[in-house]
């Protein structure tokens, strides 16, 4: 993943809004209007969320006659979750060697 893709990932991730769409988008498909029922915001301000979810390549969106259903995309947050990951493994390396040493200065007391 490039770093632009990722910027784009945790870009749209940053919003509760488009988290929250993700969420529901993690059930299965929607259109536009069954977006917008759970929110206190209007079509065209869910539209927005989406058009940046989409360049961020989080969603894509089909055709079905009138509908265009919104779907989830799984690739980019599999790819964030891959640099998460590597922070994730740092840490917890970090963690042993601390759990270490504190093993080691409860032994040393008297």
């Amino acid at each position: 993943m490039t770093t632009a893709h990722l910027d784009a990932t945790f870009m749209a991730l940053a919003d509760p809004t488009r988290r929250a769409i993700l969420a529901r988008l993690a059930q299965g498909e929607a259109t536009v209007m069954e977006l917008v029922a759970p929110f206190k915001l209007s079509q065209p301000a869910i539209s927005k969320h989406l058009k940046i979810l989409e360049r961020a390549g989080l969603i894509t969106r089909g055709r079905d006659k009138q509908k265009r259903p919104c779907r989830i995309e799984p690739q980019p947050l599999a790819e964030a979750n891959q640099w998460l990951e590597s922070y994730r493994k740092l840490w917890e390396a970090n963690f042993a060697r601390l759990d270490d040493l504190l093993d080691e200065l409860k032994q040393q007391k008297p």
